[in-house]
């Protein structure tokens, strides 16, 4: 798809298009809303200021859209939708060797125990052993902490989704 088109799709095509990059509800229904952009630039600003002025609900519901970092069955199967861009996002797990993707599988589950959701991360460009040493220095972190640093790499993810979407 392009820019152009997008502009103009059906407002429940461009809440699906939208639900790919950030699954808040509220967020696409509100971008969609704010078309038309001028450019990408100010759609990803809008996508920013939007999110920002998010309640910790939507943010969530946002978190339940992602697989845990290194389950590969989960991303074919439950996030078919985004399957090809988590899969190249966690391109840093596929060739992981087996202790640390271990090591993943179970500071995800305790990290998930601990804070209520999935371990977010921007994992484009990062190794396994990169986002494992993430992921085990942010286990301690407070919830409150935690839930700010959590959005921040929602919104990375969401912002490199809206440019994957016009590629």
């Amino acid at each position: 798809m392009n820019f152009s088109d997008f502009q103009i799709l059906p407002k429940e095509q461009a809440e699906e298009a939208l639900l790919r990059c950030c699954g808040s509800q509220s967020w696409a229904n509100k971008m969609v809303q704010s078309r038309p952009f001028g450019s990408l630039e100010a759609m990803q600003n809008k996508a920013g200021q939007i999110w920002e002025d998010l309640q910790v609900p939507d943010w969530l519901e946002a978190f339940e859209h992602h697989p845990r970092i290194g389950d590969r069955q989960a991303v074919a199967a439950r996030f078919a939708s985004t399957r090809d861009w988590s899969a190249n996002e966690q391109a840093g797990a596929e060739e992981a060797e087996k202790d640390i993707l271990d090591r993943l599988a179970s500071g995800n589950e305790k990290y998930s125990q601990r804070f209520g959701y999935v371990f977010l991360v921007c994992a484009t460009g990062k190794s396994a052993l990169e986002m494992l040493n993430l992921l085990e220095s942010r286990i301690n972190n407070s919830p409150e902490e935690e839930l700010q640093i959590a959005q921040q790499e929602q919104q990375k993810i969401m912002l490199l989704r809206l440019d994957k979407m016009f590629q």
